[in-house]
């Protein structure tokens, strides 16, 4: 096997790819990166054993063939190599010939055969999403997947796509995230609703390589696994299996507060009260909602903090209280300028949401205080 690549290019590959690699690979065959050259074009494979990330790029390919070189030390020697032309000749021995300018490097190969197949998904439920969009959906929904493995189901995200709208859900127990996406999608005729639940590294790994353009993402669903194809990229992961939580009974559906305040106010203020929560047992802040003024503290052994603002608030006075880091990851995770906040009681979920519109939901359990 030789080629040659412009050494941008084939490190955006490699970048691209290397996100798929295992800590700690099952094979050792799992460390490299499958080359493939053939028809013009080097197609590059890292898996991890449930995850795959392929890379083509056109090159100019003097010999085909397969080979498997170690990924991370490719890839950084790539980094370090002037802008130019690379050229990279396999032959019979066991080593690979890297070329760039005046530098030449030898690398020991594995064989291409031990390789695992990578199984395309060529049929299947497809569906067409902008890339930028899923790009943000992804965004502001992977602070609410769980990082606990003793709830499995949580450690990814719900992806539901209807013929009318697209949604995708995290939740950690504490927290819960949803956004909409409103756009005609097709489905096969006598089905109402896509469902995958997708890991959280898959799904954090997929919002790092998405472009961020308007160009479709094509995502194909089939036996429990799912394919994202986007330029010149291929994303195979298996999916979840089991029931995710039924989010829609966790929502509650009417409120008897709501109080609207500038977020960026909001947010400055609970950032400060959370350098002294923190210091405490529970990092805990409270929140107190008074006649159009809201009131954030926050106590420890070395002092308090305290702040006020005005709102404008419907509904009566209200005292609840909140994990300071939970409560900043959410408020953080709303672009509009106004917060929209609402209540039941002191011991119900905050809910936030658009005034207008219904293209997000966060949801925040309290924290139980003794009266």
């Amino acid at each position: 096997m030789k080629f040659s690549m412009n050494t941008q290019d084939l490190l955006e590959g490699l970048t691209t790819v290397t996100r798929s690699l295992s800590a700690r690979p099952a094979k050792q065959i799992l460390e490299g990166i499958l080359f493939s050259a053939r028809d013009g074009r080097v197609t590059m494979t890292c898996s991890d054993g449930s995850m795959v990330i392929e890379y083509t790029n056109a090159s100019d390919i003097q010999e085909e063939g397969e080979t498997v070189l170690p990924g991370r030390m490719i890839t950084e020697l790539i980094r370090k190599m002037p802008s130019g032309t690379v050229s990279v000749q396999v032959s019979e021995g066991r080593s690979a010939i890297i070329r760039c300018m005046k530098n030449r490097s030898t690398l020991a190969v594995m064989d291409p055969v031990e390789y695992p197949v990578i199984q395309h998904i060529h049929q299947g439920t497809l569906v067409k999403i902008p890339q930028k969009k899923l790009k943000d959906m992804i965004s502001h929904v992977t602070f609410a997947i769980a990082s606990d493995e003793s709830r499995p189901i949580l450690t990814g995200s719900l992806m539901e796509i209807s013929r009318t709208e697209a949604r995708l859900v995290a939740l950690d127990g504490f927290r819960l995230s949803l956004q909409k996406l409103f756009q005609p999608f097709e489905l096969p005729e006598g089905m109402d609703m896509i469902k995958a639940i997708i890991p959280g590294k898959v799904i954090n790994e997929l919002a790092r390589i998405l472009p961020d353009d308007d160009a479709f993402c094509v995502m194909t669903v089939d036996n429990g696994r799912i394919q994202f194809n986007f330029g010149n990229i291929c994303l195979i992961s298996s999916l979840l299996s089991g029931e995710y939580i039924d989010y829609r009974r966790i929502i509650p559906t009417e409120y008897k507060v709501e109080a609207l305040a500038d977020r960026s106010s909001v947010q400055d203020a609970i950032e400060r009260a959370s350098l002294m929560a923190r210091e405490g047992k529970n990092n805990m802040i409270r929140m107190s909602f008074r006649r159009n003024v809201l009131k954030i503290t926050s106590n420890a052994e070395m002092g308090n903090i305290e702040e006020e603002m005005e709102i404008s608030m419907n509904g009566e006075d209200l005292d609840i209280s909140f994990n300071a880091r939970y409560i900043i990851d959410l408020i953080r995770n709303v672009s509009e300028d106004l917060l929209c906040m609402r209540f039941n009681s002191s011991v119900a979920p905050c809910v936030v949401v658009p005034k207008q519109g219904d293209q997000y939901l966060y949801l925040v359990l309290p924290v139980r205080v003794a009266q």
